[in-house]
Parts: C-alpha cells; structure tokens; sequence
C-alpha cells in the first residue's frame, strides 16, 4: 500500500468510525471502538510489510528506479519495547525480593547458629528429624551462594544493602522508590473506585471505572524495565538455589525436636529467641513476612502483564483487582518499620507502633 493511499486511509478513518459507532447502542460503543481501533492497527502494519523494499526505493536502487513520495510505501514501525523483557528473570527477581525479606528477618543467620550450637553440643537434641536436617546441611553444606553473594545481588536488583556492586554491573538505583510508587499508585486507584461509589450519577457513570489506569501502568513500564535490564548474570541460578535452600531450612527450623529446645511453639517462636539470644535482637518478623508475601506477588504481576496503553478499563481493573489488597498490606506493614517511618503520610495509629516507650496503665 502506498503512503498516499495509507494517508488518505488516515484522513477518512475517523468519518468511517464516527458513522459506524452512530448505528451502535452507546453500552456497546466502547466495545466496538477498541475492535475498530485493533483492526485500524492490524492493515496499517499489513499494509507496511508488503512494502519491505520501500528504502530502497525511496534511495532509487529498487526494481522501479526512482520513485515518487506517494507512491512508497507506508513506513508502519511495530512498537514493541514494552514487550522486550526476559520474563524469567523478571519472575527471579520476585522470587529474589522475598528472599530478601527473609535475609532481613535473619532466617539464615538463625540457621548458622543452630549449626554452631548442634556442633559444639549447646542444644539439647541427637536423634530427631531437626538434628538429622541440621546434619546434613553440614555435612552437604547446599548453599553455594554464600551471602556475599545474596548481598551483591540485592544490590544489583533492588539497591540494597551497602555491599558494593561489582564495577561494570548495572544496578537498579530506582528500584525502591518505583516499587513504592507502584503501590502506592495501586492502593490509590482503588481508592478513587471506593469514592466513586459515592459521587456517581448517571447510568453512564456507572459504566466506567472512576481511577485512572495511566500511572499504574507507567510505573509498572518503567519497574519492569529496571529490573530486566539488572537481573542478568547469575540472578536466576542463585534464586533457584537459595530459594530451594530458604525452603528446607524452614521445615528444618519447624523440625519438633528443634521448636522443643528452644520451647517454642513455632518456627517463627525459634527464630526469634534464637534472633534475641544470639543475634543482638529481631528485625520486624511480622512486617517483614507480610512485604515478603504482598511483594513478590504484585512483583509478578508486574512480570506477568504487558500494560497495553488501549486495554479496556474494565479489564484493566479487573486484572488489577487480586493486587490492591497486596499493595495496602505492603504500605501498612512498610510504613510501621524504621525505613518506613520517612514515609510521607504515615497516619498516627501506625506511627505510634513504634513507640518503645512504656505505656501506663
């Protein structure tokens, strides 16, 4: 198709689509636009690839000779860098954040001393299902990814830690202030859907979401992006490995044996007297579980989704819906650790759980 007849095309396309959408009830305008608008989409790039020559003819070393400017053809470019991720590596780095939170409540630090302790006979169990773990994972040592370099590849991925990147590496600088930006423009457009419910009026009103679909997707973009260009290297063979690992040492710490030397009830209970007697204290347990849960999964959202600019915004909303109570627990439980308190708008309720001071009574 020629560039002159692809502009004329162009010109009277919204006539076409203005007299067709006339005849169509308005509750199915909407529906029918978007299929006009992929079908517009779908000739014009069509059209482009039968033209494959049209450099050379505009250069004049086609079969033609020198040809025309209307008569080359239409030069349709498919955007597609939205689509130019690795969704391994994005899925890695959900499953790596998790990791993370669990590094932060010390989970591998607690594993090391059991193994210290079970080696120089300071806790009471021999022969149970937690010895038998504890011998093992001594005696294979699992881990080859040691925390050096778990902590190298939180701050390549997220900007964490104060490990230095390696020099060359790219690391993710934004990373933490796009994640919080997301949620928080996630928890905000269900909250502008919770108002709407109240101001709105007509029937046609009612048809359409209230929030705004634009930020969350400009920020999911951008956020997915960051991370598939930070994640390569090692990344997915260290959260396969350490995932793995992070699995069995949670049975191991659920192990009975182990729970009853500590007398606790639960693994979380040995985490965290282990964390008080030995590790100088424990670092948000509650907290960190729920980002490490409400994190990885609106993270694989993130992954998983392709943000398309013309989706429908019932779809959008209803794909975007399973997230918004993660992103409000994430901000609930973030903004209630030391980091958090900086964060702007932090109500009073959730400042005051950081209080250290006694309360009278």
């Amino acid at each position: 198709m020629s560039y002159q007849t692809t502009e004329t095309i162009q010109r009277l396309w919204d006539d076409f689509l203005r007299e067709s959408l006339a005849e169509v009830p308005p509750e199915q305008r909407q529906q029918f636009a978007q299929q006009f608008e992929d079908r517009f989409s779908e000739l014009l790039q069509n059209a482009a690839n039968g033209g494959g020559d049209g450099f050379l003819d505009l250069v004049g070393f086609g079969d033609k000779g020198p040809v025309e400017f209307e008569n080359l053809p239409y030069p349709y470019v498919q955007p597609d860098f939205d689509d130019s991720v690795v969704p391994s590596q994005l899925h890695a780095a959900a499953e790596l954040y998790y990791i993370y939170q669990h590094e932060r409540m010390k989970i591998f630090k607690v594993v090391d001393v059991l193994l210290k302790l079970f080696r120089l006979g300071k806790m009471r169990i021999q022969r149970g299902p937690g010895a038998r773990a504890l011998y093992l994972v001594e005696k294979w040592k699992p881990l080859r990814y040691g925390v050096r370099d778990r902590m190298i590849a939180y701050r390549r991925a997220f900007n964490y830690g104060s490990s230095k990147a390696p020099a060359g590496a790219v690391t993710n600088v934004n990373f933490h202030r796009q994640l919080v930006g997301l949620i928080v423009a996630v928890a905000q457009y269900f909250r502008d859907l919770q108002v709407s419910e109240v101001i709105r009026g007509g029937p046609m009103i009612n048809q359409r979401p209230f929030g705004s679909s634009a930020t969350v997707q400009r920020l999911g973009i951008d956020l997915r992006y960051a991370l598939d260009r930070s994640t390569y290297g090692n990344i997915f063979a260290l959260t396969m490995e350490v995932g793995h690992y992070l699995n069995s040492i949670l049975k191991l710490l659920d192990a009975p044996d182990i729970k009853k030397a500590f007398d606790a009830n639960t693994k979380w209970n040995v985490i965290e007297v282990v964390s008080n007697r030995y590790l100088g204290g424990t670092a948000e347990p509650s907290q960190r579980a729920k980002m490490a849960e409400s994190g990885r999964r609106i993270l694989k959202f993130v992954a998983d989704n392709n943000f398309e600019t013309s989706i429908d915004p019932h779809l959008f909303q209803t794909e975007l819906r399973p997230i918004g109570p993660h992103a409000e627990a994430w901000l609930a439980a973030y903004r209630t650790t030391p980091e958090g308190q900086r964060f702007p708008g932090v109500p009073t309720a959730l400042r005051s759980t950081r209080n250290r001071k006694s309360i009278p009574v």
